[in-house]
């Protein structure tokens, strides 16, 4: 059980470093629309499949089904904005699905089994909620080297403006601005 949480984090923080974070997104309302639509269309499916279910099976199905839901919402708004903040999103929502269907997965058990199986399944919450900062803060650190190396490269290009006068050199300054998005 721990093994499967473990690569499971693991592929999703390596999801998340691979994805380019500094496309913005090009989702239209019409594309969020239809994700929408399409998640609620799956979720309802999948809940109806778990009402044939009985006892904590149902219980454990119905825990999958909405945590898929919410995962899939979170990819959508993060797929919506593009920013760093919505990976990390992703990340929570499927450490904190992950931990819903775990604790339904303990109701199976009881005594010492089951206190061992809550304090493995919170073990590996709190894990996937370290990974998940731990890919926004990479992805902080990402952003913030991008805007330094602008920032000096920025001044270089400020620099050799200063070589020229007049004229030239103002329009050398106007399109280092406009290059490197500085007013």
């Amino acid at each position: 059980m721990k093994l499967h949480y473990k690569l499971q984090t693991a592929a999703l923080i390596a999801g998340l470093l691979l994805l380019p974070l500094a496309k913005a997104a090009d989702m239209t309302e019409a594309d969020y629309a239809l994700g929408k639509t399409r998640i609620s269309a799956t979720y309802k499916a999948a809940e109806s499949a778990c009402n044939a279910l009985a006892g904590n099976a149902k219980d454990i199905c119905a825990e999958q089904a909405l945590g898929n839901r919410r995962v899939a919402l979170a990819e959508l708004e993060s797929g919506r904005s593009g920013k760093i903040g919505g990976l990390n999103k992703v990340a929570v929502a499927q450490a904190d699905a992950n931990f819903a269907v775990a604790k339904e997965r303990c109701d199976d058990t009881a005594g010492n089994v089951k206190d061992v199986c809550m304090k493995e399944a919170e073990a590996a919450h709190t894990s996937a909620l370290a990974d998940a900062r731990m890919g926004k803060q990479i992805g902080e650190a990402r952003t913030e080297a991008a805007d330094e190396k602008r920032n000096a490269e920025f001044k270089v290009a400020i620099e050799k403006c200063d070589a020229a006068s007049g004229d030239a050199k103002s329009q050398c300054v106007v399109a280092a601005k406009t290059k490197f998005g500085k007013n």
